[in-house]
């Protein structure tokens, strides 16, 4: 298991003798400044109170509130971490243990710690304090002032706070398309009812599912990677990787700090502020304050306080911040994508005079050396691949379609490891073959829609009186089967309920990699819970696939495929009165399917221990299987060979 390690009192840091930084803080500004958190474009504003959600209940799980739960309930999503957490504050504690006498001290040495584990900020014992004023209990974990590193982590604890991060998003994304599906049917606009990524992010907080708030990390966040991607800014605040939900800064005020400094733990780069100077490696971080919300200009001097003195006082302890990205992306639902590029240290800071003519205080940010590559650079290098692949990488493309113009967009086909070109020889299909049996045209069961399907028609009944997909084609929640509308139905191609006959919509690279052989990888960015692509190949009835097996060809068998249907939008946690979908039900899948000769993009997507990917059954007059994208790992994986962790099971 990891280590936590706690800071001394910074008091015992001796001050440098005299430094930029320090005499800038001489500086005394002519101007009285407005004093504002440095605001990012686009950024949301905080959650708003938790409103009726669930069509069952006034009040989502009223049983569940966080001033009456046992934080190391081991049903609660983050036990392990709170025990853990519990066990090395205890073992801390032996640190105030009086052992000025030598012979209690030798006997018993090895049982106390090292004084100076490189620490911060030590937390003050609540008992010393004479508590005057009792404020109320509020639902929600209030946010720990205490600072630590984690330290030493295993391959089975990285595993661990891996698939909590993992699940923890899963929840919010699943969380915050149920909240929109809702306002839709209830008819909501956007200006009367709370976005849903909001609505979910305050869900999680009133539930105590927000990770890390029992302790203020430093460093890297465990199960949080350098490279991954968030389409909102709420999601930061709920892994615990950024705290703040508007402002560029995060960090521990004066006031819970027990030796009176800020102390700042991470930034979000957006380009908020026109000083700002961003080479990827070198950051010239301008401070907050002092800068017009209207024009993104600067109408003040800032000062030396808040989280530009927790910047300051950062470099002067040698702490390191996490650096998050803010960049405009037009495939994201918010219009932005967040991505965190690694850690920084934080070099010089000094006052200067800026483009506007007023004083900012600048921070000179360098990445630290040795962390993977940063998800910043290989959003921008697939931006290039996806319109001109060759003036990028003018050596290891095989072919720039392997599909032949057969998919919508062009699969590409990449390797610059060796000399296999496998997928050239296979025929490249865009949707199963199944025997002629399968299909009944004449049955007559299709809805009678004819501009688009609504909430009650005949389809929806199908599936369990509600569909399986939002406007926008996005799974709101797993269910055993998925009907969708065939040719029997009158409603037109565009149809709501028909997400999967609409063939591949991202641009996908099919790769060799040395760890898996072959991979597969998006250039797009894809929305979690989104349609990727139908696992294509040749249906064989069960006699054909003895025959097929008698003559030792390898067949793919669904029934054998890991059923992780349930872990997309299982809002248990949530809702008390959560009843997991039993309908469709599932028919027997006791047929096989032949790849060896025609198959598509899905066959090459490569197994992995955490899959980013689920597959899911979907039924169009007869069985198709495809695969729905959740971002359940590294949005990053897709863009990166060294993790190409797509899977079909």
């Amino acid at each position: 298991m990891g280590s936590l390690i706690p800071f001394p009192d910074l008091n015992s840091v001796p001050d440098p003798t005299t430094t930029a930084a320090a005499a800038a803080t001489t500086i005394t500004p002519t101007l009285i400044p407005k004093l504002e958190p440095k605001l990012e474009p686009f950024d949301e504003p905080p959650p708003q109170p938790l409103a009726q959600l669930h069509p069952n209940s006034t009040h989502p799980n009223p049983n569940l509130n966080h001033s009456t739960q046992n934080p190391l309930d081991e049903t609660n999503v983050y036990s392990e971490f709170n025990r853990i957490s519990e066990l090395f504050r205890t073992a801390f504690a032996k640190q105030n243990v009086d052992v000025s006498d030598p012979a209690f001290a030798a006997q018993n040495a090895a049982d106390f710690l090292d004084p100076n584990p490189l620490a911060i900020v030590a937390v003050p014992d609540q008992n010393d304090q004479q508590v005057t004023l009792v404020p109320p209990k509020r639902r929600h974990q209030p946010r720990s002032s205490e600072l630590v590193r984690v330290l030493d982590l295993g391959l089975e604890d990285q595993r661990y706070f891996r698939d909590l991060v993992r699940k923890t998003r899963m929840i919010y994304d699943s969380l915050r398309i149920f909240a929109e599906e809702k306002r839709r049917q209830l008819g909501l606009e956007r200006r009367t009812a709370a976005r849903g990524d909001l609505k979910a992010a305050s869900v999680l907080r009133d539930r105590g599912l927000w990770l890390n708030r029992d302790k203020r990390i430093v460093g890297s966040i465990p199960g949080v990677y350098v490279g991954d991607l968030f389409f909102f800014r709420m999601e930061l605040c709920v892994v615990g990787l950024h705290g703040q939900s508007q402002a560029g800064i995060d960090y521990v005020t004066a006031s819970h700090s027990s030796n009176g400094e800020p102390i700042a733990t991470s930034v979000i780069v957006s380009g908020g502020y026109e000083d700002d100077e961003d080479a990827g490696d070198v950051i010239i971080y301008t401070g907050h304050g002092g800068q017009d919300k209207n024009h993104s200009r600067q109408c003040a001097h800032q000062k030396l306080e808040g989280g530009n003195l927790g910047l300051e006082r950062s470099m002067h302890y040698g702490i390191e911040v996490r650096v998050i990205r803010g960049m405009k992306y037009e495939g994201s639902p918010s219009g932005k994508v967040y991505v965190y590029d690694g850690l920084y240290r934080i070099y010089y800071s000094w006052f200067d005079v800026g483009k506007s003519g007023f004083g900012v205080y600048k921070f000179k940010l360098v990445r630290i050396e040795n962390q993977p590559e940063m998800g910043s650079s290989i959003l921008r290098l697939a931006k290039s691949l996806r319109t001109e692949p060759l003036s990028v990488r003018p050596v290891g493309y095989v072919s720039l379609d392997i599909s032949m113009n057969k998919e919508k967009v062009p699969v590409l086909l990449y390797n610059d490891i060796d000399s296999e070109h496998d997928p050239m020889y296979f025929e490249y299909l865009t949707t199963t073959v199944f025997p002629p049996h399968v299909y009944h045209g004449g049955n007559g069961n299709g809805c009678a829609c004819t501009s688009g399907c609504t909430d009650d028609c005949l389809c929806a009944a199908k599936n369990g009186g509600e569909f399986a997909y939002d406007q926008n084609g996005i799974l709101i929640r797993g269910k055993p089967l998925i009907f969708e509308c065939g040719t029997n139905c009158h409603c037109p191609p565009s149809c709501r309920n028909r997400v999967s006959q609409n063939g591949v919509r991202n641009k996908f690279e099919v790769f060799r990699s040395r760890e898996t052989g072959w991979g597969v990888r998006s250039l797009n960015l894809i929305q979690a819970g989104s349609f990727i692509c139908e696992y294509a190949g040749v249906v064989l009835t069960r006699e054909q696939a003895q025959l097929f097996t008698m003559n030792g060809d390898s067949l793919v068998y669904p029934n054998r495929f890991a059923d992780r249907w349930t872990e997309w939008g299982d809002l248990s946690q949530i809702f008390s009165d959560y009843v997991r979908p039993e309908q469709p039900s599932i028919p027997p899948l006791d047929f096989a399917m032949d790849v060896s000769r025609m198959r598509n993009v899905a066959c090459y997507i490569s197994q992995s221990s955490s899959p980013n990917v689920l597959w899911c059954k979907c039924s169009v007059l007869g069985l198709r299987y495809t695969e729905m994208e959740l971002r359940q790992t590294l949005g990053h994986n897709f863009l990166l060979p060294q993790f190409p962790d797509w899977s079909r099971a």
